[in-house]
């Protein structure tokens, strides 16, 4: 029996190991993965007390990154972003492109350029602001006018016509001794 599960007592490896040889997992029960393992061992058994390397970890930024850290710590964002939205670049993506473009002609230094893509930005969206304002007014104008009047007809239409005349219904089994109308009587 497999005892303890304890990494102290061995490894997973072994343990099966152990079921197997004691007969208490048959062969064609076996994990899938303990023949790989078995063709393939470790170079090194793995074990619980055995420290772990020492390996530098590297720095996986790229520029871009650090310029959008200083822009999300310096500025909080002010959009909703969604995520099946794929033609509509977000803020971030517009104000790195800004940024990429001024730093693309040299002229400023890294703190000039920021400064000035984030007034670019702002103007940008503001022009945007204004044009899905126009449009949005543009789009909408004549239709509502359209939607008002064929309302204010519905209604006439149904103040000429006479109400319909309320057709009493009787119970289906009186037998029941339940009279549905009587309890809803003013």
């Amino acid at each position: 029996m497999a005892q303890s599960r304890l990494e102290k007592i061995g490894t997973i490896f072994t343990r099966v190991q152990g079921l197997l040889r004691a007969g208490a997992m048959r062969p064609e029960d076996k994990p899938i993965w303990y023949d790989v393992y078995a063709a393939f061992p470790p170079k090194a058994e793995p074990s619980f007390d055995r420290p772990a390397a020492v390996v530098p970890i590297r720095n996986i930024f790229y520029k871009e990154d650090v310029t959008r850290a200083k822009l999300h710590k310096q500025n909080k964002p002010s959009e909703t972003i969604s995520l099946f939205d794929h033609k509509r670049q977000t803020q971030s993506q517009q104000f790195l492109q800004i940024y990429g473009e001024l730093e693309s002609q040299g002229a400023l230094d890294d703190q000039k350029i920021y400064e000035t893509a984030l007034d670019l930005l702002a103007e940008q969206r503001q022009q945007n602001k204004t044009s899905q304002t126009q449009n949005f007014e543009e789009s909408f104008n004549e239709p509502v006018v359209e939607h008002k009047s064929q309302l204010l007809s519905d209604f006439q239409v149904a103040e000429i016509k006479p109400p319909a005349e309320k057709t009493k219904r009787e119970p289906k089994d009186k037998a029941a001794g339940v009279n549905i109308e009587s309890l809803f009587k003013d």
